[in-house]
Formats: C-alpha cells, sequence, structure tokens
C-alpha cells in the first residue's frame, strides 16, 4: 500500500459520522448494509448519507453493489487488511510484538 491510499483511508475516516457508518457496515460484514438500514440505525439525513458513502466509496473503503433497485455498501475486506497491515509493517522493529505493560501510578494518600 502506498502513502497516499492509506492518507485517503484515514482522512475519509476521520469525520465523525463516516467513521460511524463504516463501523456499522464492518459490523455486516459481507451482507452488507442499504442506505435505508443505516438512516434507520444512526439517524442521519438521507442527503447527509449519500455524502458520507460517496467519500467512503472514494476512498476505497466501501464496495457498493446494486440489487435491484438497492444499493448494498459492504467493507472492501481486503483494503482494511492492506490497511491493517500498512500500519504495522515493521511493528516493533521486526520482532514479535509484546504487549507493553503499563505500571500502575502509586496512590496519592
Amino acid at each position: 500500500m502506498k502513502n497516499n491510499n492509506a492518507v485517503q483511508a484515514f482522512l475519509a475516516l476521520g469525520q465523525e459520522s463516516r467513521l460511524n457508518i463504516f463501523r456499522l457496515i464492518v459490523q455486516r460484514g459481507d451482507e452488507g448494509l442499504t442506505p435505508s438500514q443505516i438512516i434507520e440505525k444512526l439517524g442521519i439525513p438521507n442527503a447527509t448519507l449519500s455524502f458520507h458513502l460517496k467519500e467512503l466509496a472514494q476512498a476505497d473503503l466501501l464496495v457498493v453493489e446494486r440489487q435491484s433497485r438497492n444499493l448494498i455498501y459492504r467493507p472492501n475486506a481486503k483494503l482494511v487488511q492492506d490497511l491493517s497491515d500498512f500500519l504495522l509493517d515493521n511493528c516493533c522493529g521486526g520482532q514479535s510484538c509484546v504487549p507493553v505493560k503499563v505500571p500502575k501510578r502509586a496512590k496519592s494518600i
């Protein structure tokens, strides 16, 4: 993945409504969601939702399929995996990542 592709995805997800829409669609996986289902769950006005879905699709985060009169929005699983791999590339200097334990602070009396 190139930096500019990652930046496009992060810019699209960098707005709260779009992030909520994307997370909702990801939860449904391959089943996907129609715009009316998204409106029902999130209460976003139709015109606003159309704008946000267009932004997410242009960033290649969503796959759109027409079924009869409905559009079905699904997550682009390959891009999500590529984005995750991009973020974790050379994580921990190429060594196995071990969770870092944060020491608890001593309580003040």
